[in-house]
């Protein structure tokens, strides 16, 4: 009897490259990357600046096209996309949280989040996203009544409000202090392991490496190696 076939993964990623022209002068961002992500894990994305994480993870989003190579989200081929496919893609399957919150000013907390479940099929109230981060008591304030870390805690459950099979973060704890970043990871460990949302996390903070399941160590646009941990250490415990 045959075997039940490999569940596929949530991105699979073969011979990626990405190449930009300034001038005369082309900029190689990400050269013949391979890489498989898995159902329900969370991975960290290292490198210094410049090694391609951010065209890596834009890339995945679907706000960046690849030159060559080939990005499969499940069975969709995201390099043979066209703008509307990419459109209902980001709007469906993926949330993004970046290092600036992006809120909106005149609107409250619960206000910001309610501008995404508007516009998907089978959202979270922003209620209940906005208890996810745990700032169900802050629900009708305005961003600037709120803590950096409650701002950015605020833009996670509007990345995490419509369900996305998918979280991308870029640099999401770097404006912020030692105390709040904790804060702020462990919002985003927490949809992980409760939502079992795949969470991809860029970081240039080697000792966030240790929260992942896997980590993904760029440089000069490759990738130079990928580790898996035994275990995962919770945000609080990190060595900073």
């Amino acid at each position: 009897m045959a075997g039940a076939a490999a569940p596929l993964p949530v991105f699979d990623i073969q011979g990626l490259t990405k190449t930009y022209t300034m001038g005369e002068v082309e900029v190689r961002a990400l050269r013949d990357v391979d890489l498989r992500l898995d159902e329900g894990e969370l991975v960290v994305l290292l490198g210094p600046s410049g090694s391609g994480k951010s065209t890596l993870l834009n890339i995945l989003g679907g706000l960046d096209v690849a030159t060559s190579g080939t990005v499969r989200y499940r069975d969709q081929d995201l390099t043979r996309a066209d703008d509307d496919a990419l459109t209902a893609y980001r709007r469906h399957h993926v949330g993004f949280v970046f290092q600036f919150y992006n809120l909106i000013p005149s609107l409250t907390a619960r206000e910001n989040v309610a501008l995404v479940t508007e516009i998907v099929g089978d959202p979270m109230t922003p209620d209940d996203a906005l208890a996810l981060v745990e700032l169900d008591h802050r629900l009708d304030h305005f961003p600037a009544q709120l803590s950096g870390g409650e701002q950015q805690r605020v833009a996670i459950a509007r990345a995490i409000a419509k369900r996305p099979a998918a979280l991308l973060c870029d640099e999401p704890t770097g404006a912020l202090d030692l105390a709040t970043g904790v804060i702020v990871l462990d919002a985003i460990a927490r949809i992980n392991a409760e939502l079992g949302t795949t969470t991809i996390l860029i970081t240039h903070n080697a000792s966030i490496a240790s929260m992942a399941d896997v980590v993904v160590r760029l440089a000069d646009g490759q990738v130079a190696d990928v580790a898996r941990n035994a275990v995962r250490k919770r945000p609080q415990d990190l060595e900073w």
